[in-house]
């Protein structure tokens, strides 16, 4: 079965995509340029699955991730669809840590998603966000006070725990 197959099989659930679409992935069966060539020209559902299987896979082997799949998801992130949003942010939380001199972009996407109206979306803003605050680099400068003023905006409890964990784990 090839990629665009398995990804618009309409007798598959969306999870079973993900997993079988991450598994290959990790096994090396199948390469994330071809992954990344197929969701670029995806419709939304079949991209934002193409995305959650580097996010699930990523969270196993964040070193499958290089430096084209940081620039597809940092460009995701700005997408009109919620489910590709969030994703792409999830992605970016499981592989800043491969890339702490190329966050600047994605950093300022995260920014804007963090003000979004969909509670996922400012979830997993708030993930990667964190996600990058614990590297402590350079851009912690602006990123640290940023972050505090989006905590205190922020009327869901769960949202804002998260930046609280990694404002925590930054000032230790």
């Amino acid at each position: 079965m090839t990629l665009a197959e398995l990804l618009t099989n309409n007798t598959k659930k969306a999870k079973e995509k993900v997993e079988t679409t991450s598994k290959l992935l990790l096994d090396s069966s199948l390469p994330t340029d071809e992954l990344l060539a197929f969701a670029e020209n995806a419709k939304d559902p079949e991209k934002a699955t193409c995305i959650e299987a580097i996010e699930v896979a990523t969270r196993q082997n964040a070193k499958i991730a290089d430096e084209t799949v940081f620039a597809f998801v940092t460009k995701t992130l700005t997408e009109n669809a919620p489910r590709v949003k969030w994703e792409s942010a999830k992605v970016v939380g499981n592989i800043a840590h491969l890339f702490p001199t190329k966050l600047s972009k994605a950093i300022s996407n995260l920014l804007t998603n963090s003000e979004y109206d969909g509670t996922v979306v400012r979830w997993a803003a708030a993930f990667a966000l964190g996600e990058i605050l614990k590297l402590k680099t350079k851009h912690n400068k602006d990123l640290l006070p940023a972050i505090e003023a989006i905590c205190d905006r922020e009327q869901e409890n769960g949202v804002k725990k998260k930046y609280l964990d990694a404002i925590k784990k930054t000032k230790r």
